[in-house]
């Protein structure tokens, strides 16, 4: 009895993801006739011929066909195959593979690009936006009489700072306003130089006074700007700075002019304001405590502690200093009152 077979495909997946299909016919023949050989063809299937292989027909049914079907959103060369849900992958000729410390450098760069880009339009930001505006008030507060008022949004200087510290702008905060009171301190400067020397004392008693006035306004509004990086980089305080900006541009050049001046009013009782002496000889005192050598006796009559301690052995010099005093003052017009009510046993 001769029984035929119909033709078979075989499939093999070699390493190379080469798919072989093998036909392979055999037949029986009778028990009289040995067994004849079987005859095996094994073809090779490109890649590109692999969309659509035609397996064994199904019965009852259309011929099984494998296809192989692209992944939904996937960019390189994926497909999937429909029967048996198995993954495979195609690298095409063009793909090329990046080592990873080319990926890395190449990222770094981009990165530090993007960094550098974002910083100039804040930095542009600043120089546009933030600093005009602190400029302006500024000039405002420090041309300002302790007497006037001033209308000025100290909550709109107070966001400018915060969001210019925040920025990471505060080095770039701190020169330009150290800059701007400089040049302004310089211009103060100039004009005292033009002053009558009788007027003198009295013009910088006023630029010393507006300008401590305008730093009680400026500190304040400066607050995040002091913290954050003045106190805590610097580790300065912003009054001492500005006050040293003071002492730097205007009295350290006129304190020679000044100080014969002070000497000459204090020798001659009320012929500057007692209230304008004062101030004017404890500016200095604050801004350099070292220009009290200079002038003890000045000094000493409005700052304690400028003289030496007392001792004892020097209480007669003490009083005859005290006789001539009152002798000085009375000669100058200023008695000593009625001492009609003194007691006998007192000196006179």
């Amino acid at each position: 009895m001769e029984a035929m077979e119909d033709d078979s495909l075989e499939r093999k997946d070699d390493h190379n993801h080469n798919y072989c299909a093998s036909s392979s016919r055999g037949g029986s023949s009778s028990s009289t006739t040995s067994s004849s050989s079987s005859t095996t063809k094994a073809r090779t299937y490109p890649r590109s011929q692999l969309s659509d292989v035609t397996g064994p027909p199904v019965p009852g049914g259309e011929p099984a066909t494998r296809r192989r079907k692209r992944l939904p959103g996937s960019t390189g060369s994926k497909f999937m195959d429909s029967d048996s849900g198995s993954e495979s992958s195609e690298v095409s000729e063009t793909d090329s593979t990046v080592p990873p410390a080319a990926a890395a450098q190449g990222k770094f760069s981009l990165d530090s690009t993007s960094k550098f880009l974002l910083n100039a339009m804040a930095v542009e930001d600043y120089r546009k936006n933030h600093w005009p505006n602190l400029e302006k008030a500024i000039d405002r507060l420090l041309i300002q009489n302790p007497t006037d008022h001033i209308s000025v949004s100290y909550s709109q200087i107070y966001s400018y700072v915060y969001k210019c510290v925040c920025q990471q702008h505060s080095e770039l905060l701190y020169n330009d306003l150290t800059t701007k009171i400089t040049n302004h301190l310089q211009q103060v400067s100039t004009r005292l130089q033009v002053s009558p020397p009788e007027d003198f004392i009295e013009n910088f008693n006023v630029v010393l006074t507006q300008y401590t006035a305008s730093l009680q306004c400026i500190v304040p509004v400066f607050m995040y700007l002091n913290k954050f990086y003045i106190e805590s980089k610097l580790n300065r305080d912003l009054r001492e700075d500005l006050m040293k900006l003071f002492a730097n541009h205007v009295a350290e050049i006129h304190v020679d002019t000044l100080m014969p001046l002070l000497l000459k009013a204090h020798s001659m009782p009320f012929q500057v304001q007692p209230s304008t002496m004062a101030s004017v000889v404890k500016g200095l005192h604050s801004l350099r405590p070292d220009w009290a050598q200079r002038a003890p006796a000045l000094f000493s009559g409005f700052i304690p502690q400028i003289n030496p301690p007392t001792v004892e052995s020097l209480l007669p010099d003490y009083a005859a200093h005290d006789q001539k005093l009152q002798l000085e003052l009375s000669m100058n017009g200023f008695p000593r009152g009625d001492q009609s009510r003194k007691r006998a046993s007192d000196d006179p």
